[in-house]
């Protein structure tokens, strides 16, 4: 199936938000799922659930309650940020299979660079040792996902001592840049896309563990 991919740069989060909401109200049977690839301005969002107690310290950055699901997270430049825009049902994909996905495409992506990272059945996203280096929060409608993940590339990581990053007290974050690895979000974007429309790819008949294994076994 068809993915297109899409790099806008560095825009506001709002406006990119509402595009979000609007594409896939507007999607049909036959609109192409979209990647849409891309780094925000200071900005905190709070998910649906999110619990006002979770943000530690007002600041400049403005805080944007929105419709997708965990607590409060920050974006800023140097942060690559991934939506996907995907029609679940057309895929056959339930949406903790696609968080699955997701998150062994940022795997990937990292071991590649000589990062071994994991992802954690009750805490979604992707870490390295205790650190949290990637987010994802999702939004389902209609059968489709908008919103997608956040991967700390080369930022100020800051603005995360704020809040609890996704509720979680205490959490630390990391970045690529602390591994030594002097990427941007606009040179890994396309890489990290590719990971992720080849593991949307993937039949209902296999599973991410099992293309994990392989990927491991053709680089042995």
């Amino acid at each position: 199936m068809e993915v297109i991919v899409k790099q806008l740069g560095l825009v506001e989060y709002e406006p990119t938000w509402r595009a979000m909401q609007a594409f896939t109200d507007a999607r049909t049977d036959e609109t192409p799922d979209e990647i849409w690839l891309l780094e925000h301005p200071p900005v905190f969002t709070q998910g649906q659930a999110g619990k006002p107690e979770h943000v530690l310290q007002l600041s400049a950055i403005p805080i944007i309650p929105i419709d997708r699901g965990g607590q409060v997270t920050y974006h800023g430049p140097g942060q690559l940020v991934a939506y996907l825009l995907v029609d679940l049902r057309r895929r056959k994909l339930g949406v903790r299979e696609l968080v699955r996905r997701i998150e062994q495409a940022i795997v990937d992506v990292l071991a590649e660079r000589g990062i071994t990272a994991y992802g954690k059945v009750d805490a979604p996203g992707v870490y390295v040792g205790e650190a949290k280096i990637a987010s994802l929060g999702l939004r389902i409608r209609n059968g489709c996902s908008y919103h997608g993940l956040a991967l700390n590339v080369d930022m100020d990581l800051t603005p995360f001592s704020y809040i609890n990053p996704c509720g979680y007290a205490g959490l630390a974050v990391t970045q690529l840049k602390d591994f030594g690895i002097r990427e941007t979000p606009a040179s890994l974007g396309p890489q990290l896309a590719g990971k992720i429309n080849a593991l949307l790819a993937l039949d209902g008949t296999t599973s991410v563990a099992e293309y994990a294994l392989a990927a491991q076994q053709a680089g042995a």
